[in-house]
């Protein structure tokens, strides 16, 4: 069946739609030979799509999930000490995946889970530099602990790349904060703020890369789609 060349450049995780529609611009594909334009349609069960002359086919079948994951489970596929894991709320999922990253017993919200060991290692090497954003309502002197926060810290000796910090609302019962960073380390935000004077009551990651939890609800899963992958996999 005939689709748009970005949506197949999309499935193949090539490239995100519409980077697919700058390669299309660019003259980076071709259908059976013939450059291809934006809106050209093409059947990648019959035809020869090529991006810089590499053939593209659709990709071994792997699963990509975005779990909501609540307090109370552990970021792992089993546990010696009996406690609730992520593996127990993916189960139907149909395949053996695995945790991208973690998130701390008490910590909630958006866990990537995949058996694609390419992707994982791109969510995860320092290198890649992915943002992760979360928030985290606190206790303490929220004025005081911005500006710590916001300046050079480091954790195990290690220099953090500055962190991007908002306040976002305040009650009476604690400071809502917006943290973005771009390191993986064990428990992080939670021993960031424990420098800068704050105590965390509850943390939860809302975006990872260019995924957002949404209003994915707490326990549940989804799948991801061909465009979310790709944009995952770009560097």
């Amino acid at each position: 069946m005939e689709e748009r060349l970005q949506k197949i450049l999309s499935a193949c995780g090539a490239a995100s739609r519409r980077t697919a529609e700058c390669y299309l611009s660019a003259g980076r594909v071709t259908v059976n030979g013939m450059p291809a334009r934006v809106g050209d349609k093409a059947d990648p069960e019959r035809d020869d799509i090529r991006l810089d002359g590499r053939s593209l086919t659709r990709p071994q079948a792997r699963t990509y999930l975005m779990l909501h994951k609540p307090r109370g489970y552990v970021t792992t596929l089993s546990d010696e000490k009996g406690r609730r894991t992520v593996a127990e709320l993916v189960r139907s999922c149909g395949a053996r995946v695995w945790p991208v990253g973690r998130l701390d017993l008490d910590s909630e919200g958006l866990l990537l889970m995949t058996d694609d060991g390419a992707l994982t290692h791109r969510l995860t090497h320092p290198s890649h530099e992915v943002e992760k954003e979360y928030r985290v309502w606190v206790n303490g002197d929220t004025a005081a602990g911005l500006p710590v926060l916001r300046g050079p810290m480091s954790l195990d000796g290690v220099p953090l790349r500055p962190a991007r910090v908002t306040l976002l609302e305040q009650t009476p019962r604690g400071d809502v904060l917006s943290v973005v960073i771009h390191e993986g380390k064990n428990r992080q935000v939670r021993r960031m703020c424990d420098a800068a004077g704050l105590t965390v009551k509850r943390l939860v990651r809302v975006r990872e890369g260019a995924l957002a939890l949404g209003a994915l609800p707490s326990g549940r899963w989804r799948r991801l789609t061909g465009e979310e992958i790709a944009l995952l996999q770009e560097k």
